[in-house]
């Protein structure tokens, strides 16, 4: 089984992250100006748990339940202090979480932000 590390590593987990929030913030840009409504400081933090979760599961599906908590800790972490995701509460709206909230991948995921 090949390392978990070697196949991400820092750097490819942090423009995953970045990657998807960036997305995320793209494909609202061009509807700021409608009467849509955003999601809360609470969703956003829902879908940047769900995201980590798939993340994880994705990049250690034989690890344990340990293993996956601290590996979603860090992952959150990371996700949490990138600036992207800071303007997730002005930029993604409801429909976008609800679909995201459901996604059974990552990669299903960010097709919801997009």
């Amino acid at each position: 089984m090949t390392n978990a590390h070697s196949l991400w590593g820092a750097k490819g987990r942090r423009i995953c992250v970045t990657g998807l929030l960036l997305v995320a913030s793209l494909a609202s840009f061009g509807s700021t100006m409608s009467c849509r409504k955003k999601v809360s400081q609470k969703q956003c933090d829902e879908l940047l748990d769900r995201f980590s979760e798939l993340v994880v599961k994705e990049r250690m599906p034989d690890a344990g339940a340990e293993t996956l908590a601290t590996e979603r800790v860090r992952e959150r972490g990371e996700a949490k202090s990138d600036d992207a995701f800071k303007n997730c509460t002005s930029e993604v709206q409801l429909e976008e979480h609800a679909c995201a909230m459901k996604a059974a991948s990552s990669e299903a995921l960010i097709k919801c932000l997009e």
